[in-house]
């Protein structure tokens, strides 16, 4: 499965952004997909995970209330929107699929996309 995340780059604090995923070269339903980021001189970090069917989600606490995945199995395709963002939320973000639902873990993503710049400034 080859993953392409779009969307990034520069966003005001408290503005909003839309980050989009598109997957191609297997069967996207099979997986559960998640967005990571990680930010300069920190490890990467789990965002936000939606299983197959997009009826279900989790989210890292820093996410709550803030950010919202969505998928589309017509298009084979995974969003993440963003809003109410401030400049901890600069970050590179990677979109990832999984068959393990509800994992964390980013060992347990098996593919990744090459990752999109988000910068917040204030």
């Amino acid at each position: 499965v080859q993953l392409q995340a779009s969307g990034g780059g520069v966003v005001q604090a408290g503005g909003s952004v839309r980050l989009s995923c598109s997957a191609s070269g297997g069967t996207f339903t099979r997986y559960a997909m998640g967005w990571f980021r990680q930010a300069p001189g920190k490890e990467r970090e789990f965002v936000i995970g939606i299983n197959w069917s997009g009826d279900s989600s989790y989210y890292a606490d820093f996410a709550k209330g803030r950010f919202t995945i969505s998928r589309d199995n017509v298009k084979n395709s995974v969003s993440l929107q963003m809003k109410s963002l401030n400049a901890e939320d600069t970050a590179v973000y990677f979109c990832a699929a999984t068959r393990l639902y509800g994992t964390r873990r980013d060992v347990e993503y098996e593919y990744w996309g090459p990752g999109t710049q988000v910068t917040v400034s204030s």
